[in-house]
C-alpha cells in the first residue's frame, strides 16, 4: 500500500481553458499574431491577454461575480473571442447566443438565463436586442445592461441615435478602457464550475441551455487538437459560429496552440478563398453549407490553393457529389463529423474518401479511426438497446441508440434537472439518435429516435429518404416524417414535404418514380407535398410541426397521395 499521499496546491490545480491564454501570452508575446480581422485589426497574444484582463476587470467592476451569466449576441468578431476568456476570468459564465434568433426567441432564452446582468450586442443585431428588451420590460422582467460592440472599420454600419438606446448603454471599447491591465484572474475553485451555457438548436421544440464545465472545456480543447489533426501554430478561419458549442471549443484550443484566429463577420466563398491565400489558412469548420457554398462558387473565386486545407463539417450532409467536388477539385481535405451541443461539438470524425464514399456511406462513422485510435477524452461510444442497455450486435441491421460516456460531456441542462436526469439515465449520455454497428465496428447513423418510421415490421430511415430526394435535380429542400395509416397509430408511411428549386417544376408522379428507382419499395414516400419547410430561427427543420399539421389535418398545401 502506498502511503503519505495527499492533495495540495502543488500537485492539483483546477483545469480551466483560461490558462491557455496566459501560457500563450508568456510563450509567444508579441511574436505571434493571435487575431486577424479585416485589413486593420491585428493583435498579438500579449495584446489579447491584456485586453481580456481589462475586460474581466470591467465585468467585476460592473457587478459580475462567481456564476453570473454574461450574454453575447454577436458574430465571429474579436470581441466575442475575447469574451470567451474575459467572462470566465471574471468568474462569470458566458452564454453566446445564436445571431439568427428573432426577438421573441431571444427573450425566451434570456428569461432562462435569470442571472444575466449584462449582454454584449454587436451593432448589426442591436435592433433584435432592443425589441427583446422591450418585451422583457413589458413582462416586468429586469433587462440586462447592454454593451454595444461597434466596428470602426465597417463603412456600411449605421449608428443608432443615442436616444434610441437604453440610457445606461455602454460602448465596448469604452467598457474595455475602464478595466485594469494588472487584474488578477479569478480562477475556478472547482474545475466542475460552469464556464458557459450553449443553447441547442431547438429543432424538436424549445432550445435547452447546455452547461459546460471548466474541466470539460479544457479537456475538449486538447482533444480537438488531435481530433482535427492540428499542428503547432495553425491558422484557423472562423467559419464555424463561436456561439455554436463555443466554436467547437476552437476558441480555447487556438490559444493552447498559439495559432492565429482569422475572424469573419460574414462568410462567403470569396472570403474563404481570399483568406486561404492571404493568411495561409490551415483549418476551417462548420455546417455542411460550407461545402455547398464553395462547390457553387464562381470559377473566379475558386483560385487554386498553394497548400491543402482541412475542412470539417457536421450536420445534414449535401449530396455526395458536392462533397466529392470539394475534396477532389478544390484542394480541401474533407472530414465528416458527428456530435451535438451536449458533446461540445463533433466527437467522431472521419476523412472523406472520394474514391470509395458515396450516398450510402456518408452516414458511416469510424469511432476508432483508420489508425485504430479512439478519441482519448470520450472513453466509450456504443449503440445500445435503450431498454435493456445491452450493446447491439455488429450485424449492420440491428438498430439501437447511440450513447456516449466520457470526460467531454455537458454538466447538464440549465435549470432543467428532469431533462438532465433523462439524458444521463443508466450512466450514459443518450443522444436520441439511432444507428447500427457494422461488422467492422463502425457506426452508421440511421435517424433521430423521434423521426424514424416503423412500417410492417420494417424500420425506415427518414435521413436516407431525404438523401435520395435531395439528389433529385429539381429538389432544393426535403423533409420526411411518418404519417399514420389509420387511427390505431400502429403503422405509418413516409410523408415527404418538398421544395423545388426556383424555376423548376416536377409532379408528384415524377418524384415517386425517382424514389422507386433509388429506394427499396417500403421506403418510397406514399405522400408528397410541395411547399416550404417549417424551420426555426436557426434554420433547422421542425419536423414536429409537420407531424402536428398532419395530425390536425390542416395542411396549407393540398396533399397528394400516390397509391
Amino acid at each position: 500500500m502506498i502511503e503519505d499521499q495527499f492533495e495540495c496546491s502543488a500537485n492539483y490545480v483546477p483545469l480551466s481553458p483560461i490558462t491557455f491564454l496566459e501560457q500563450a501570452a508568456t510563450a509567444y508575446g508579441d511574436d505571434k499574431i493571435s487575431i486577424i480581422y479585416g485589413h486593420h485589426v491585428r493583435f498579438s497574444w500579449r495584446q489579447t491577454h491584456q485586453r481580456c484582463l481589462k475586460l474581466a476587470s470591467s465585468l467585476v467592476k460592473f457587478g459580475i461575480s462567481n456564476g453570473d451569466i454574461v450574454a453575447a449576441f454577436a458574430p465571429n468578431i474579436p470581441a466575442l473571442y475575447e469574451l470567451h476568456f474575459g467572462a470566465p476570468m471574471a468568474g462569470g459564465v458566458l452564454s453566446a447566443l445564436n445571431t439568427s434568433l428573432d426577438a421573441t426567441t431571444l427573450v425566451l432564452l434570456l428569461e432562462q438565463l435569470e442571472s444575466c446582468k449584462i449582454m454584449f450586442v454587436d451593432y448589426q443585431f442591436i435592433d433584435s436586442a432592443l425589441k427583446a428588451l422591450e418585451i422583457m420590460s413589458q413582462r416586468k422582467c429586469k433587462p440586462p445592461l447592454i454593451v454595444l460592440i461597434t466596428d470602426y472599420y465597417d463603412q456600411k454600419q449605421s449608428f443608432l441615435a443615442k436616444d434610441m438606446l437604453p440610457k445606461n448603454t455602454l460602448n465596448y471599447n469604452e467598457f474595455l478602457a475602464m478595466g485594469e491591465p494588472d487584474f488578477e484572474t479569478l480562477r475556478p475553485s472547482n474545475e466542475f464550475d460552469p464556464i458557459s451555457v450553449n443553447f441547442t438548436s431547438g429543432s424538436t421544440g424549445t432550445p435547452k441551455g447546455v452547461v459546460y464545465s471548466h474541466r470539460g472545456a479544457y479537456l475538449n480543447s486538447l482533444a480537438a487538437i488531435s481530433r482535427f489533426d492540428m499542428k503547432p501554430i495553425p491558422v484557423f478561419l472562423w467559419t464555424v459560429d463561436m456561439f455554436r458549442c463555443n466554436g467547437w471549443c476552437f476558441t480555447w484550443a487556438m490559444a493552447a496552440l498559439g495559432g492565429t484566429n482569422v475572424c469573419l463577420r460574414n462568410v462567403s466563398a470569396r472570403d474563404i478563398f481570399d483568406a486561404i491565400h492571404l493568411h495561409k489558412v490551415t483549418h476551417l469548420c462548420g455546417a455542411p453549407t460550407l461545402l455547398v457554398m464553395n462547390a457553387d462558387a464562381s470559377s473566379y473565386d475558386q483560385k487554386p490553393f498553394p497548400h491543402r486545407v482541412k475542412v470539417t463539417v457536421a450536420g445534414a450532409l449535401p449530396p455526395f457529389q458536392i462533397i466529392n467536388k470539394v475534396a477532389t477539385k478544390l484542394g480541401f481535405d474533407v472530414s465528416i463529423g458527428y456530435g451535438m451541443t451536449e458533446t461540445m461539438g463533433p466527437v467522431i470524425l472521419r476523412q472523406w474518401k472520394p474514391n470509395s464514399d458515396d450516398e450510402h456511406t456518408k452516414f458511416n462513422y469510424h469511432y476508432h479511426g483508420e489508425q485504430g485510435l479512439p478519441d482519448f477524452m470520450m472513453q466509450e461510444v456504443d449503440v445500445k438497446d435503450p431498454n435493456t442497455m445491452k450493446s447491439t450486435p455488429h450485424d449492420g441491421k440491428t438498430i439501437g441508440e447511440i450513447m456516449f460516456k466520457g470526460n467531454t460531456l455537458m454538466l447538464g441542462y440549465h435549470k432543467n434537472s428532469q431533462a438532465t436526469e433523462e439524458a444521463f439515465r443508466c450512466g450514459w449520455y443518450r443522444t436520441s439518435d439511432l444507428g447500427v454497428r457494422e461488422h467492422n465496428g463502425s457506426i452508421t447513423l440511421k435517424d433521430r429516435a423521434k423521426d424514424i418510421i416503423y412500417s410492417k415490421g420494417e424500420s425506415i430511415s427518414t435521413l436516407e429518404i431525404e438523401t435520395v430526394l435531395l439528389s433529385h435535380p429539381m429538389i432544393l429542400k426535403a423533409a420526411v416524417v411518418g404519417k399514420y395509416d389509420d387511427d390505431r397509430l400502429l403503422e405509418s408511411s413516409p410523408y415527404a414535404v418538398v421544395r423545388l428549386k426556383d424555376g423548376y417544376s416536377a409532379s408528384v408522379e415524377d418524384i415517386i418514380k425517382f424514389c422507386e428507382e433509388n429506394l427499396a419499395t417500403h421506403m418510397v414516400p406514399k405522400y408528397v407535398v410541395f411547399g416550404d419547410l417549417p424551420v426555426n430561427s436557426t434554420g433547422k427543420v421542425q419536423k414536429f410541426l409537420i407531424r402536428e399539421k398532419i395530425k390536425k389535418n390542416k395542411s396549407e398545401i393540398h396533399e397528394q397521395k400516390f397509391l
